[in-house]
């Protein structure tokens, strides 16, 4: 299976806060994604100047769709970047992880998302989605979604309902499986009869977190995997240290977290659904995509930022031949 992916083309500013101050005087909630214009952005830069900080492309689907090319799956993505030295970085990190890049390119800057990280590893996010917002419906041409059988997209695109729809809907005339990631809390309680709506006419593949899914159903967890299963035939709920729980019409699988030394939980959601969906795309029991999405949330974050080498990359792939060949 080939996956193609849509979503916010950024490139992330990850950076190590001392303590959780900072969020209070920049009025960022933990652990929330708040989008702000460009004057908060390059105010939140210029106030973390002294922290230590690391440039890496990034953007929920980008990250999926990178760790799933890396994986061996054909992957392209779709997105919108800046005519500037950032968007020519986000390019060319997609493309040298083999991933076809449909990009437009704008006259706005490329986005950032200015990732803070607490010492729990916990991060927050001040995005400035610049030309990444500029990507619309009449972008989308149904030759993108040729020869591809799966379709992934981050939540955080429901602000722009008719984008959603439109690709939901070429994906659907192709043929095609669409996954969604509800990617965040306020995003969901801001959007929900949107994305209930896209959930209920399209979506095949749901991914949600434990406040995600209660935004969404508002209900607590057991009931809301029940309530999601009415709109998706695959569910899964990713509950942090407990690991995922995961449906398929009746079936129901219990995964653990993998245990290792948390540096940074940037990108943990979305590489789990990169692990989740390359066992999908290879024919795998809901089981073994769960514990290769687990393998992958664990790997990524073992280090800084959402991205990973080709050395870690190689040594995950041992394990995931481990996994399969587990009876």
């Amino acid at each position: 299976m080939r996956i193609l992916g849509i979503g916010n083309a950024l490139v992330d500013v990850l950076t190590i806060v001392g303590s959780e101050e900072i969020l209070k005087k920049f009025d960022l909630p933990k652990g929330s994604m708040q989008l702000v214009d460009r004057d908060k952005s390059d105010l939140v830069k210029s106030g973390t100047l002294h922290c230590r900080r690391i440039l890496t492309a990034g953007g929920s689907a980008a990250n999926t769709i990178h760790g799933l090319s890396m994986l061996g799956i054909q992957s392209g993505f779709i997105g919108s970047i800046g005519k500037d030295e950032t968007g020519d970085f986000f390019e060319k990190e997609m493309k040298d992880a083999g991933v076809n890049t449909f990009l437009i390119r704008r006259d706005s800057v490329t986005g950032t998302a200015v990732a803070l990280i607490t010492p729990d590893s916990e991060r927050t996010f001040a995005t400035h989605l610049g030309a990444a917002v500029e990507i619309a419906a009449d972008d989308l041409k149904p030759a993108m979604f040729e020869d591809y059988d799966i379709l992934y997209f981050e939540g955080y695109l429901i602000n722009d309902y008719r984008l959603v729809d439109s690709a939901c809907r070429m994906a659907k005339e192709k043929g095609m499986l669409v996954s969604m990631d509800l990617s965040s809390y306020n995003v969901v309680e801001a959007n929900l009869d949107n994305f209930r709506k896209i959930a209920e006419n399209y979506v095949d593949i749901l991914f949600a977190n434990e406040l995600e899914a209660r935004a969404f159903t508002g209900t607590d967890l057991h009931q809301a995997l029940t309530h999601m299963s009415s709109f998706s035939e695959v569910v899964i709920l990713k509950v942090g240290p407990e690991g995922s729980i995961l449906k398929k019409g009746e079936e129901v699988i219990k995964v653990s977290a993998l245990p290792v030394r948390c540096k940074d939980t940037t990108g943990a959601g979305d590489l789990y659904a990169a692990g989740f969906l390359y066992g999908f795309a290879m024919g795998l029991n809901l089981e073994k995509c769960g514990k290769i999405g687990s393998l992958m949330a664990g790997k990524v974050i073992e280090n800084i930022g959402a991205r990973m080498n080709a050395r870690k990359f190689a040594e995950i792939k041992k394990s995931i031949s481990r996994i399969i060949r587990e009876n």
